[in-house]
């Protein structure tokens, strides 16, 4: 019986039905015959390969297999992908920046475990990758985006000094016991952030560059999912970016220009810390008056400490635009509509969703409290 054979009969015991009874089934075929061991792991970079055609990024698989199975099947997903990849035609800087993200292959040594068992992991693993839904294909938007600025545009784009400046300051800002500091530290890094996005524009205007925005997926995590969703819309909406939430799959895609979008992804990470370490307080607090907390004052705070944030980066946006030159407004305005454009394009129908759970008083004024701690504002204007 030849390998290729072995596969086909373990797939069509296993991975086209959702019984445990038919996964050993499978398992127990490949477990008989190591021989299969190398069709096997050719069948899965395929099933890799088909989850980008399907528009799947590394770091979308990767999150999707952490939430829905275990440590063993992300170690082979990322197996798969970094063999996978020498094979992939060229797709960007992110994309790259998601490979490396992984690891090097083979840093970590895989448990040791029976035939059945790591057949049986593999098994349940390409299930997964099977059943993955089509999503829109934003590695298109980048290579229109790279096709747009011409061969050049990594000479002319640079990993930038300020980006390194921006995470240290957030870092500080993270690790920080004290609010005031805190503030003073996420102030200057939006400013930073501001100044980066106004020099992009002006170089791609000095250079006649007819660039066009991308898009990337951030991960939305539970619990309390629904309430970071909008924590992330306010800050795409204040740098000049669109969020569209996929709740199912957990996770929201920004459309952007390049220079916003790591400003979004900067920020977003940094205030999800800030948040918590100031949520974590705000219930003890609670608890030392005798107050018991749960889920709802989580919710209620985080909903408020959004919504708050938002307010004031939006306030921030709109001082830095009224300090601008006259000849700047209608470039950053031309680059809003493009950033429309392509959403409606990637996401020609959206609904809206109401936020639940928001209903503890003291929760609500705990998350607005914090997020003044939080301003963002910055402190000069730009010019």
């Amino acid at each position: 019986m030849s390998t290729s054979s072995t596969v086909d009969r373990a797939f069509r015991a296993a991975l086209y039905a959702t019984t445990d009874d038919a996964l050993d089934a499978g398992a127990s075929l490949l477990a008989v015959d190591p021989a299969a061991d190398a069709e096997l792991a050719r069948r899965g970079e395929e099933f890799v390969a088909t989850a980008w055609r399907r528009g799947w990024q590394p770091a979308d698989v990767v999150r999707i297999v952490r939430r829905e199975l275990e440590d063993v099947h992300l170690r082979l997903v990322t197996g798969l992908i970094h063999a996978q990849a020498p094979h992939d035609r060229p797709r960007g800087p992110r994309w790259t920046a998601q490979l490396d993200a992984l690891g090097e292959p083979g840093t970590a040594p895989p448990p040791r475990t029976d035939r059945f068992s790591h057949a049986t992991a593999v098994l349940e693993l390409y299930r997964l990758l099977l059943r993955l839904p089509a999503l829109e294909p934003l590695d298109e938007a980048a290579a229109e985006a790279a096709g747009a600025a011409g061969p050049d545009a990594r000479d002319r784009r640079p990993e930038s000094r300020m980006l390194g400046r921006i995470r240290a300051l957030l870092a500080k800002a993270e690790a920080t016991g004290f609010p005031e500091e805190a503030e003073a530290l996420t102030a200057k890094a939006q400013e930073l952030m501001a100044r980066h996005s106004v020099d992009e524009a002006l170089l791609a205007v000095r250079a006649h560059a007819a660039t066009v925005p991308g898009a990337c997926r951030i991960g939305v995590e539970a619990p309390y999912e629904q309430t970071k969703a909008v924590l992330l819309d306010e800050i795409a909406d204040a740098n000049h970016c669109r969020a569209v939430w996929n709740e199912p799959l957990g996770f929201s895609t920004v459309v952007g220009f390049d220079a916003d979008l790591e400003a979004v992804e900067l920020l977003y990470t940094s205030l999800l810390v800030q948040a918590g370490t100031a949520m974590t307080k705000a219930e003890a607090a609670q608890k030392r008056v005798g107050r018991k907390r749960t889920k709802t004052f989580r919710q209620s705070f985080l909903a408020a400490y959004a919504h708050r944030v938002g307010a004031r980066l939006a306030a921030a946006a709109e001082g830095r635009t009224s300090g601008l030159s006259d000849d700047l407004l209608p470039v950053l305005a031309s680059r809003d509509v493009a950033v429309t454009e392509r959403l409606d394009r990637l996401f020609p129908e959206t609904t809206t969703t109401r936020l639940r759970g928001v209903s503890d008083v003291a929760g609500w004024e705990e998350g607005a409290r914090a997020a003044d701690n939080a301003q963002v504002e910055a402190r000069r204007r730009l010019g």
